[in-house]
């Protein structure tokens, strides 16, 4: 029985391999070629057991990430099946993969959704996620200004920022949120705010806005205004954000149009245009689902065989 740590699976898997495995899952899924497993809860005396997952033919794999939530502290495993014979391929620590598949997606949305020539960013949020996501997209984007706000750590997320990348033209910058997000080509909100972070007024034209920081119904990081302004809405899966997105769920009534909320997979495969004009403000909500990280789970499955594999050769040479 083969299970990968998180330790192991940061040797195996990089922004640079996820992000197109994952936008052809979402690709796949949009056409009918993959199904998703939507969240199931289940909670008793403070400990909730979450459960999401995904059938990728395509990809050979099927499979279900399982975790625990415990006074706001996460634990994710993912067990993959094959789609071939059925078989127990792994189990994965999913920690890991969970970081990156969140802000490998965001790289997506940004590269389909944001104007052209963005170049600066305003990333909320100093923790795992908001700096994934600034290392991310530093790297896979044009975005090269990245405006931080955050609390105690945002100065210590913006030195180690700035050191990892070197003399490169990117740049960090702490920054309090009114001016990061008039600064803002792209708006990143990667927290556990259960209320709006900043004033939608000050969003300008053109501005891509993505919150990833909660799938709870009952919080929020955006603002009527924001959601108001908005042209379009997008989300990884329809039917998970009517249930989970409280960014959307809390808006006042009617202000969410749910017949025209796009699915990524429809922008990402062509099927839909995203942005129509470089001044519209776009909204991407994203609440995780299971086609992330169980496609992801499948290239880190099929990188660990394929060095196991050159290891026994050279071992054998």
């Amino acid at each position: 029985m083969i299970h990968l740590t998180d330790n192991e699976i940061d040797g195996l898997v990089d922004f640079s391999s996820a992000i197109p495995v994952i936008e052809r899952a979402f690709v796949q899924f949009a056409s009918g070629e993959a199904s998703v497993q939507q969240r199931i809860r289940t909670e008793a005396e403070g400990v909730k057991l979450s459960t999401l997952g995904a059938v990728l033919p395509l990809e050979g794999v099927a499979g279900a990430k399982v975790y625990t939530t415990i006074a706001g502290r996460f634990n994710f495993m993912i067990v993959l099946f094959s789609t071939h014979d059925g078989s127990l391929l792994a189990t994965l620590d999913a920690n890991a993969l969970t970081r990156i598949r969140t802000a490998a997606s965001t790289v997506l949305a940004v590269r389909s959704l944001a104007r052209r020539g963005a170049q600066t960013a305003a990333i909320f949020g100093a923790g795992v996620q908001g700096r994934a996501h600034a290392s991310a997209l530093a790297a896979h984007t044009g975005l090269r200004s990245f405006r931080i706000v955050g609390l105690d750590d945002a100065a210590a997320a913006v030195a180690s920022f700035n050191e990892e990348q070197g003399s490169s033209d990117v740049e960090a910058f702490a920054c309090d949120a009114a001016r990061a997000v008039r600064d803002a080509d792209v708006i990143v909100t990667a927290t556990r705010a259960d209320q709006p972070l900043f004033d939608g007024a000050h969003v300008q034209p053109g501005t891509l806005v993505a919150a990833i920081g909660s799938s709870l119904p009952t919080t929020r990081e955006l603002d009527d205004t924001v959601l108001a302004r908005a042209a379009r809405v997008v989300v990884e899966l329809r039917e998970q954000a009517r249930a989970e997105a409280g960014d959307l769920l809390l808006a006042r009534p009617g202000l969410v149009q749910w017949d025209h909320v796009l699915e990524l997979g429809d922008v990402l495969g062509a099927r839909v245009v995203g942005r129509q004009n470089e001044d519209d403000i776009i909204v991407y909500k994203a609440v995780g689902i299971g086609l992330q990280d169980i496609a992801l789970a499948g290239l880190v499955w099929r990188n660990y065989l394929a060095r196991a594999g050159k290891l026994h050769s050279t071992n054998e040479g």
